[in-house]
C-alpha cells in the first residue's frame, strides 16, 4: 500500500491523562450501590469508550492516515474566556479537597477529574488554533470529560467545562467574524448555547432528542422558541426531533431547517459538536462531543478539525 497522500491526513489531537477521570460505578449515572447487586455497573461516561476509539485508530483501517499530536492543558486564563471566576474557582477548590464531589446530578469530580477536564479543554483548544493557523485539512480532537452540556456557571450532564465553547471563542478572539455551532448530540447543546445566547456573532443549531429540561443543572429545553435573546435574538436554532428518528428524519432537518440557516448566516468558521450517542450503536445516551470547525465556512472547503 502507497503512503497516503497529506491531503488525506487526520492530525488526531489526544492525551492519556484524558483516561484518569474516573466516574465510578453505580446504578446508571448515580455512583450508588443499593447494597443488593453483585455488579455495579459502570458510569456510562467512562473511559473504555475513549479507549476503544483510540485502539480504532491506531490500529484499525484508517490507521495509516493518521497523525498523533499530544494536547495540553488549559490554563485558567484560557477557562475564563467561556466561565465565569467563581464557577472556575469552585471546581479548584473541590480538586483541592480531594475531589470526590457531585458537582451535579451524575457529574462527579474525582481525584484526577479536574486535571482531565483542563486537559480536554486545552487539547480542544491546540486543535483549533492548529486549524487557525493554517496547518491540516481535517483535525480531530478526541477529548473526555466532555463539554457540550457545561454552562458559563455551572457544570451539567457530565461536563465540566465547555470544550466547544472555549473552541468557538477562540475563533472569535482570533478574528473571525461570524462562527456557526452544529450540534448533532442525541442531547441538547445547552451549555453552548446558552454562552452565546445573546452573541449575533454565533449561530449555535442543535438538532436532539425532544427531552426537555431535567432539573436545576439544565433549565433549558431545547424548544423551537428558544431563539437568543438581544442581539443574540434569531442565532439559537433548536430542532428537537422525535424519538427514533433516523438517517431520513436528520437529512430532511438538515435540508429544510439547517443549510437554509447556515447559508443565510455565511459563517467563516464552523464548529461542529458531533455528539456519537445518537448512533443506533449506542444503547445509552452517551455524551461525546467532538467539535470539527471548518474555516472558511463553504461548500468547498476541505479544512476541518474534529474535537
Amino acid at each position: 500500500m502507497s503512503a497516503p497522500s497529506t491531503s488525506c491526513r487526520i492530525d488526531v489531537f489526544w492525551h492519556d491523562g484524558m483516561l484518569d477521570h474516573d466516574t465510578g460505578k453505580g446504578v446508571f449515572d448515580t455512583g450508588m450501590n443499593p447494597g443488593f447487586l453483585e455488579v455495579l455497573e459502570k458510569h456510562p461516561e467512562n473511559s473504555d469508550r475513549i479507549r476503544n476509539i483510540v485502539s480504532i485508530l491506531r490500529k484499525g483501517p484508517i490507521s495509516s492516515y493518521i497523525s498523533w499530536h499530544s494536547g495540553s492543558p488549559a490554563t485558567i486564563h484560557q477557562l475564563l474566556s467561556f466561565h465565569s471566576q467563581e464557577y472556575v474557582d469552585m471546581l479548584i477548590e473541590a480538586d483541592k479537597n480531594g475531589g470526590k464531589k457531585e458537582i451535579c446530578c451524575g457529574t462527579f469530580l474525582n481525584p484526577g477529574s479536574f486535571n482531565a477536564a483542563l486537559l480536554a479543554a486545552g487539547t480542544t483548544l491546540s486543535a483549533m488554533k492548529y486549524i487557525l493557523d493554517g496547518y491540516g485539512e481535517l483535525i480531530y480532537a478526541l477529548v473526555r470529560p466532555p463539554g457540550h452540556h457545561a454552562q458559563p456557571t455551572q457544570a451539567d450532564g457530565y461536563c465540566f467545562f465547555n470544550n466547544a465553547g472555549l473552541a468557538v471563542q477562540l475563533a472569535l478572539d482570533s478574528g473571525c467574524k461570524k462562527v456557526l455551532v452544529l450540534d448533532i448530540d442525541v442531547h441538547y447543546g445547552n451549555g453552548t448555547a446558552e454562552g452565546f445566547y445573546r452573541s449575533d456573532k454565533v449561530l449555535t443549531v442543535s438538532l436532539h432528542m425532544n427531552h426537555g429540561s431535567w432539573g436545576p443543572s439544565h433549565p433549558q429545553n431545547g424548544t423551537v422558541d428558544e431563539l437568543g435573546e438581544g442581539e443574540g435574538f434569531g442565532y439559537n436554532l433548536n430542532v428537537p426531533l422525535p424519538n427514533g428518528s433516523g438517517d431520513k428524519g436528520y437529512g430532511y432537518a438538515m435540508r429544510e431547517l439547517v443549510i437554509p440557516a447556515v447559508e443565510k448566516f455565511e459563517p467563516d468558521m464552523m464548529v461542529l459538536v458531533i455528539g456519537q450517542d445518537s448512533s443506533a450503536f449506542l444503547k445509552l445516551n452517551v455524551v461525546y462531543p467532538e467539535v470539527a470547525c471548518y474555516p472558511p465556512a463553504n461548500r468547498n472547503c476541505r479544512k476541518r478539525v474534529n474535537i
